[in-house]
């Protein structure tokens, strides 16, 4: 069961009035949670999630995919950092979702491979409203920092499930964990801003069923 969220204002998408823009609090015995996330945007990323590498993930996310982020998030992390991870990606998808509205007028897939030094990974994706994740990484450290990696899956399988994002996250190799990591977060935000851009094309929902 998909945990729920507050949705601020009303689902917009393409050819509605004002900008494609998602704004979603949660609030939990374990963390609350705040995100705005505009799609047509300019990079502008502002994220506090007490969480040092996943600040530094998102940001990359937000610069590559050319979105506004505001992000702030305090949980329970003397516990550690795996609630607060997850409810990040739960509202960062609940914010696509309601940003995209209908999903009239998107191109819908989005696929991108990043170099980063030794380091290669790709995301390709669809946002097809049926969430899935796929998330194929070779053997990383533990930890990056103070980040523990097998946090990473968690984050992009709660985006997914909340985005209702068709997710294929692949890290083909790589030498350093920071490298492989950040190279995934950079080709999701490339990726997810071809699959939301506009083709002028296109007026209604892309697919042949009628719906997303």
């Amino acid at each position: 069961m998909v945990p729920t969220v507050e949705v601020i204002g009303n689902l917009r998408g393409f050819g509605m009035a004002g900008e494609r823009k998602g704004t979603v609090r949660r609030n939990t015995k374990e963390t609350q949670v705040a995100v705005e996330l505009v799609l047509d945007g300019t990079g502008r990323a502002q994220v506090e999630t007490g969480v040092p590498f996943l600040d530094h993930m998102l940001t990359l996310f937000a610069v590559h995919g050319l979105f506004d982020l505001t992000l702030k998030a305090a949980g329970d992390l003397a516990v550690d950092a795996h609630h607060s991870v997850e409810d990040v990606g739960i509202c960062l998808g609940a914010a696509l979702t309601q940003a995209l509205g209908d999903r009239s007028g998107i191109r819908r897939y989005g696929d991108f491979t990043v170099p980063m030094d030794e380091a290669l990974a790709s995301a390709t994706l669809d946002l097809s409203n049926r969430p899935f994740l796929v998330y194929n990484a070779p053997p990383m450290a533990d930890r990056t920092g103070e980040f523990d990696t097998e946090l990473a899956p968690e984050f992009f399988r709660a985006f997914a499930q909340n985005g209702g994002v068709t997710l294929h996250i692949r890290i083909a190799y790589g030498a350093n964990t920071h490298h492989m990591l950040e190279a995934a977060f950079k080709a999701l935000g490339r990726a997810l801003a071809a699959a939301v851009s506009v083709d002028p094309r296109r007026s209604g929902v892309p697919s042949s069923k009628g719906t997303l």
